[in-house]
């Protein structure tokens, strides 16, 4: 499984969970509002069964007297008082409550503003004048729903008999303050939940599994430094933390990424080892004895060819396994690049000279980046020898070297036949290799995938892309004096 792969499943575990923590945190935080006022209805209830029974003790002969009701809710919206309901300050009562007689023309309102209108139409009048549950939710200004208000009926009875109904109503208003405050703390525990389990994801895949790598790592390199440059030391920073990102990753691909590199390394060999094992056999034929010297030879260096091809595809492999284990450079070096040019220049030349392939250098300039040297001259030599082998029948490689203020760029320049279609995006794949154009022979695939390695190490990066006049142009960029 490739490392683009692996982000991919890594983002989309990530995603999931996101999403999931987004659905169960939408549904509860919209559930908080019909909870609250379930609560409140069921207070209602009760209050204006309260009330009923207290009506209840002044009817004569079935006629509701309410003259107590008007004093009693006059002192009740006069009473001072102050109560701090746990982040909620409540100072005045905002209960209301009507009467109606049998018929629904309403005979109080502690309002003021409805007596002897006819309710018989709302639903908390009609239904409880029926005997049955009644309760309304209804806006006091049609146009603004902060106006709305709650409202429960409860029935007064004589004699066993209906004659009345008290209905009691709560603003939403005065307990909107509690939900939002709710939904607040609810957001709050859900988002810091969420961030403790992706930290807790990170300290199980990187801080126990490499106890204190990073912290180590960075106060290593913290005293190579002559100087303190808070741009260093922040770029240093987030490169360490991109690391901590990848090893997260490989840990939780974890068996499948080990499983993945095994099947794709089998499939490499299987090639040259059926090869190899059809030489054998005919080498070993009854007729063999007799078989031509020069056949036999073939057979022999065919062989020879193969296993130098395993142990190359083997040594590549293991070369490759050791850069994408290492968490850092370690110690560098200043490396000016114009000499790292010609170093790889002159030592690629003899063999691009069998061609008739020649190596040109064109360094108008020189930078210098800290880094492994070692590294940087096997990631150049990489680029050089694909393109020689990519190179035409005397044809040309140019190495240049560009910078500006913060960056320095080595460009490897080929005149072949340029990058397919299909191959775009392919070439950096472990395995992945295209034909070469003068032996139709494929490499191990593995180049272009250390030189890759080699660019991250550095906090650089690596492109291989088609030439405007045809070819292939490979750039390695790497950041001026950002030692790893």
């Amino acid at each position: 499984m490739n490392m683009s792969r692996r982000s991919r499943i890594f983002l989309g575990i990530l995603l999931i969970y996101l999403a999931g923590i987004a659905f169960i945190l939408y549904r509860v935080v919209d559930d908080i509002d019909p909870r609250y006022r379930e609560s409140a209805e069921e207070s209602l209830v009760e209050t204006s069964h309260l009330l009923a029974s207290l009506i209840e003790q002044d009817l004569a002969d079935g006629a509701i007297d309410t003259t107590r009701l008007a004093p009693l809710f006059r002192a009740l919206y006069a009473r001072p008082f102050s109560a701090q309901i746990y982040s909620v300050h409540k100072t005045r009562v905002e209960l209301r409550a009507y009467v109606t007689d049998d018929r629904g023309t309403v005979l109080y309102d502690s309002m003021g503003r409805s007596e002897g209108a006819d309710f018989s139409r709302w639903r908390d009048v009609s239904q409880t004048l029926a005997g049955r549950y009644g309760a309304r939710t209804t806006r006091d200004v049609p146009a603004d729903p902060a106006t709305t208000v709650m409202y429960v009926g409860a029935p007064v009875l004589w004699d066993g008999r209906i004659v009345g109904a008290v209905t009691v109503g709560k603003p939403v208003q005065s307990f909107g303050q509690f939900v939002e405050s709710a939904r607040q703390k609810t957001l709050s525990i859900f988002v810091i939940s969420a961030l403790a389990v992706l930290l807790l994801a990170v300290i199980v895949s990187v801080w126990l599994v490499r106890p204190f790598g990073l912290i180590v790592d960075y106060l290593r390199w913290l005293r190579r430094q002559r100087n303190f440059h808070p741009l260093r030391l922040a770029r240093h920073a987030a490169h360490s933390l991109r690391i901590a990102w990848g090893e997260m990753r490989d840990a939780l691909a974890g068996r499948s990424y080990v499983a993945d590199y095994v099947q794709t390394l089998t499939h490499e060999i299987k090639s040259p080892l059926s090869a190899i094992r059809g030489a054998a056999e005919l080498l070993q034929e009854p007729l063999a004895e007799r078989m031509p010297p020069a056949q036999r030879q073939h057979f022999l260096a065919n062989i020879t060819r193969e296993t130098q091809r395993i142990q190359e595809t083997v040594d590549r492999m293991m070369e490759l396994t050791a850069l994408e284990t290492r968490r850092s450079l370690g110690p560098t070096q200043p490396v000016p690049l114009r000499a790292l040019i010609d170093d790889v220049a002159a030592s690629a030349r003899p063999a691009a000279a069998q061609r008739g392939i020649s190596i040109d250098t064109r360094t108008p300039t020189d930078a210098t980046v800290d880094g492994d040297p070692f590294l940087l001259r096997r990631a150049l030599s990489n680029l050089v020898d694909n393109a020689v082998d990519f190179s035409p029948q005397g044809g040309t490689v140019t190495i240049s070297l560009t910078a500006d203020a913060r960056h320095a760029t080595l460009s490897v320049r080929d005149h072949g036949p340029g990058i397919p279609d299909y191959a775009q995006g392919k070439v950096f794949e472990k395995f992945y290799s295209l034909a070469r154009p003068h032996s139709s022979k494929k490499s191990t695939g593995l180049g272009l995938a250390f030189v890759r390695e080699i660019a991250g190490l550095h906090s650089g990066r690596v492109e291989l892309t088609n030439a405007a006049a045809g070819g292939a142009l490979a750039a390695l960029t790497l950041p001026q004096g950002a030692a790893r």
